[in-house]
């Protein structure tokens, strides 16, 4: 049961971050690239999170798409870790229009707190 109310709650999450990006328009992709993130793969990251979001919700597969989610959180922490050291705080627009402040510590730590999620999932199934 555990792992279904998790699977959801991520499943959420990332479609919350995906449809806010697309809602975002052109600004998403500009504020992608600020945050170091390649071009091509910033038009892909909205429609990768749907994608990780809606077979969380429907629970299709759940522990290799909460593998998937899991890599995901990772590397968007990473890049956010990697930006903050070298000094720079662009906006983190993880959830589109509603996150536009400067990146900081409380992304990292909200991200890791859905990669606790994560876990959970893959944990328990």
């Amino acid at each position: 049961m555990g792992g279904t109310v998790a699977s959801i709650v991520l499943g959420a999450v990332f479609l919350l971050a995906g449809g806010s990006k697309i809602a975002a328009g052109p600004a998403w992709p500009r504020q992608a690239v600020e945050l170091g993130a390649p071009r091509a793969v910033a038009m892909v990251v909205p429609w990768w999170e749907l994608g990780l979001g809606a077979l969380l919700v429907a629970q299709v597969a759940r522990r290799p798409v909460a593998v998937a989610a899991l890599a995901t959180l990772i590397a968007f922490t990473a890049m956010i870790a990697l930006r903050l050291s070298q000094g720079r705080r662009p906006p983190c627009a993880c959830f589109g229009a509603w996150s536009a402040k400067p990146i900081g510590i409380g992304h990292i730590a909200r991200n890791a707190a859905f990669a606790a999620i994560a876990v959970v999932v893959i944990v328990l199934g």
